[in-house]
């Protein structure tokens, strides 16, 4: 496409003392090529990459017709912004958990909302499983600093550790579950993320503020390039790959029992259950 004589990458090249050939040389092309891209045609997205690198100048500076065409993109990934948690309709949450057939991703502290305002949430998420489904869970650990440095700055002290524990009881009548998968992390959030396939709410957070009092972005996933869905999305599984997976192991001829083993040995997840056993966690397997 020709858009008529780019000054701006002119200007660009003769203010870093750049030739036609070194511009060609950096980009991989015949030094042809570059002369028409100075004549206004618009390079493939990796020479643009390379010429800008090479100019030190932002690739939407230097073609402002392909800058206005990622505004208008990354504009079209953000579906809707919600000042709060609480402004984001009861119908599009519980849509959301419906509608995903590959995959649900939730990272969060405790999110004790999700079961309170959704009784029947657990039966759903089995029902994704059996279906094909896979969803996994990433709660915060209650004994990690990272729990307790956000229960500090939101002023609730240990209340937020315990909420931690009250997710875990929620979401342990999942463990077990073919394609359900729990963990504990110790990452400090900046965000909370719930993926629903190719949808994303992410509610962000506030120092000091409480989650349901921060913004919500809903996001989607676009085909081709979705930088704010990805980045996200690539959040997600960097804490994912951190955590501790939660499991259960049935003592003999005594009801199942949450219990927790880190690194080869034993112990209870201090506050997590009163009961021998209790809550078990172990570092995933990462070639799994």
């Amino acid at each position: 496409m020709s858009t008529g004589v780019n000054g701006r990458l002119r200007t660009a090249m003769a203010r870093r003392a750049v030739t036609v050939e070194e511009a060609a040389a950096s980009a991989h092309v015949d030094p042809k090529t570059v002369q028409r891209w100075l004549a206004g045609r618009t390079p493939h997205a990796r020479h643009r990459w390379a010429l800008a690198r090479l100019l030190q100048e932002d690739e939407e500076y230097l073609w402002p017709e392909v800058g206005a065409a990622l505004k208008e993109r990354r504009a079209g990934e953000l579906v809707s912004l919600y000042p709060h948690r609480a402004d984001v309709p009861f119908d599009l949450w519980w849509g959301l958990f419906q509608d995903p057939e590959s995959q649900v991703d939730i990272l969060v502290y405790a999110a004790l909302f999700l079961h309170e305002q959704y009784p029947a949430i657990n039966e759903l998420l089995a029902a994704k499983c059996r279906a094909g489904c896979r969803v996994r869970v990433a709660l915060g650990d209650p004994d990690s600093a990272a729990v307790r440095q956000r229960g500090s700055e939101e002023t609730f002290g240990e209340g937020i550790e315990s909420r931690c524990r009250v997710a875990l009881r929620h979401y342990a009548p999942l463990i077990g579950t073919e394609r359900f998968e729990l963990r504990l992390h110790q990452t400090t959030l900046y965000n909370s993320i719930y993926r629903f396939d190719t949808h994303m709410l992410v509610n962000t957070h506030i120092w000091g503020a409480n989650a349901y009092s921060a913004p919500v972005l809903h996001l989607r996933q676009l085909q081709g390039a979705s930088p704010l869905f990805s980045g996200y999305a690539e959040s997600f599984e960097a804490a994912w790959a951190t955590a501790k997976v939660v499991d259960v192991k049935p003592p003999r001829d005594q009801p199942k029992r949450l219990l927790e083993r880190s690194g080869g040995s034993h112990g209870e997840l201090s506050g997590a259950g009163s009961e021998r056993g209790g809550l078990r966690s172990r570092r995933p397997n990462p070639a799994a």
